[in-house]
């Protein structure tokens, strides 16, 4: 189940537990990825938190998580390779994971269609 956040992230929960990154369209706005600060694993997240940030020729954004949880996983290859980091691979290029305590809060967020309208 994929879906985004009005501040453009995405998460993709498989289970209790979801991908978390950004979206094509915000990748294409930030324009050359320069340095990403991603989150630890272990810590513990509110809905909104800001957990990560990505800076580029053209701003720094921090990144919010879209829901609350503990985040297990942090994609650190990301950091040697910030030129992967483009609209084509967006959904590969995820940030970290997080076991979702309540996958109820998801139901507030987008699907496909209601992100591509919101941006178009």
């Amino acid at each position: 189940m994929l879906r985004y956040t009005e501040d453009h992230e995405w998460i993709n929960l498989d289970g209790e537990t979801g991908a978390v990154g950004i979206s094509p369209h915000a990748i294409e706005q930030l324009g050359d990825i320069v340095f990403v600060e991603l989150p630890e694993a272990g810590t513990t997240v509110s809905k909104g938190d800001s957990v990560a940030v990505f800076e580029s020729v053209k701003a720094a954004s921090d990144i919010y998580c879209p829901a609350s949880g503990e985040i297990t996983e942090v994609n650190t290859a990301l950091l040697d390779d910030l030129a992967s980091i483009t609209p084509d691979r967006a959904h590969d290029c995820w940030l970290f994971k997080i076991k979702v305590a309540d996958s109820s809060e998801l139901d507030e967020l987008m699907d496909d269609a209601a992100y591509n309208a919101m941006i178009a």
